[in-house]
C-alpha cells in the first residue's frame, strides 16, 4: 500500500509529469513506418550532402589542386594580401558599429514601450527585405558625383565611394539586424524585474547594465557578433556597386574570388574562396556552442 502511494506521488509531481509528456512525444516521433523515417533521413542528408557539403569539398580541391605550395603563393599575393586586410578592417568597423546599435535598439524595444516602437523594429528587419545591391545603389544615390551630398562632398574632397568608407557604410547597413534580432527576444524573455530590483537598491542606470542586464545577455551578444561578422565578411552585392573595384586599394575578398575566377586564376580565386569558406566552418561550430549557451540559459531563467 505504500510503495503504491509513493508511485503515485510521484507520477503527479511536475518533473514526473514533464518526463512522462517528454517520453510519450518521443514515442510519438516513432509512429510514422521504419521506411518513412528511412526515406526521409536519407533525403535530408542527400541535400545537405548536394548542397553543402559537395560545394566545401569542390572549393578545398581546387583551391589544393596545385599544391599547397602554390596556394600559399596564392594568398601571399600583395593584391591578395590587400583584400584580406580590407575585409577585416571593414568587418571590424561594421561588427564595432553594429554592435553598439543592436544594444541599444534591443534595450529600447525590450525595455520600454513607446510610440513607433513597431515602426522601430520593422526598420530593423529593412536589410533583411532590400537587395544588398538595392542598398548599394541607395549609397550611389547619396554620395556619388551627382549625388545629394556629392557636391558637398567634393567640395571638401571627402572620399566615401569607391573607398574604406563607402565600403564599411554598405556593410553596416546589410548586416545591423543582426545584434539586434538576437538580443530582442532573450531580453523580452528575461524581463524588467532584475532591473528594477538594482535601481531599486541605488544602482545607477549604467550599474543596473553593465551589471545585471549584459551578464544574462553575454551569450546573446555574442552570438549576434558571430553572425555580424560572417555576414560582414562575404557580403558581396552592397559592396561591389561601392567599391568600384579598384585592384589592392577596394576589393575585398568576396570582390576579388569574382575577379580572378573570371581571369581563369582558378587555384587564386579558390584559395581566396577557402578562406571564406574555413570562416563559415568555424561560424557554424561556435553557432552551435553558443546556441547550447543560450539553451542553457533558458533552462535556468525558466527555472
Amino acid at each position: 500500500m505504500t510503495m503504491q502511494i509513493a508511485d503515485n506521488v510521484s507520477l503527479s509531481s511536475p518533473d514526473a509529469k514533464s518526463r512522462a509528456h517528454a517520453a510519450a512525444a518521443r514515442n510519438n516521433l516513432r509512429t510514422e513506418p521504419k521506411a518513412v523515417r528511412l526515406v526521409i533521413i536519407t533525403l535530408a542528408i542527400a541535400f545537405l550532402s548536394v548542397f553543402v557539403v559537395l560545394p566545401l569539398v569542390v572549393v578545398f580541391a581546387q583551391a589544393f589542386a596545385k599544391g599547397i605550395l602554390a596556394y600559399l603563393a596564392a594568398l601571399a599575393e600583395p593584391e591578395a594580401l590587400a583584400a584580406i586586410k580590407l575585409t577585416l578592417v571593414v568587418a571590424a568597423i561594421s561588427v564595432s558599429l553594429n554592435l553598439v546599435f543592436g544594444l541599444v535598439a534591443a534595450w529600447a524595444v525590450a525595455k520600454f514601450e513607446f510610440p513607433g516602437k513597431t515602426f522601430l523594429i520593422t526598420l530593423i528587419d529593412l536589410p533583411f527585405s532590400v537587395s544588398p545591391v538595392i542598398s548599394g545603389l541607395v549609397f550611389v544615390l547619396l554620395f556619388g558625383a551627382q549625388g545629394y551630398f556629392g557636391g558637398w562632398l567634393r567640395d571638401h574632397d571627402i572620399q566615401i565611394l569607391f573607398a574604406v568608407p563607402g565600403i564599411a557604410l554598405a556593410t553596416t547597413f546589410v548586416t545591423f539586424p543582426f545584434v539586434a534580432r538576437a538580443l530582442i527576444p532573450l531580453m523580452q524573455e528575461q524581463g524588467t524585474q532584475e532591473e528594477e530590483a538594482a535601481i531599486s537598491l541605488g544602482a545607477s542606470g549604467l550599474q543596473t547594465f553593465f551589471r545585471v542586464t549584459l551578464p544574462n545577455i553575454k551569450w546573446g551578444v555574442l552570438y549576434g557578433v558571430l553572425l555580424c561578422n560572417a555576414r560582414a565578411m562575404g557580403e558581396f552585392g552592397a559592396v561591389s556597386v561601392v567599391s568600384g573595384h579598384i585592384r589592392g586599394e577596394t576589393n575585398t575578398m568576396p570582390l576579388l574570388v569574382e575577379i580572378l575566377y573570371n581571369e581563369y586564376q582558378f587555384v587564386a580565386a579558390f584559395a581566396i574562396a577557402s578562406l571564406l569558406a574555413m570562416l563559415a566552418l568555424v561560424t557554424l561550430v561556435a553557432k552551435t556552442i553558443l546556441e547550447r549557451h543560450l539553451d542553457e540559459g533558458h533552462d535556468v531563467h525558466d527555472h
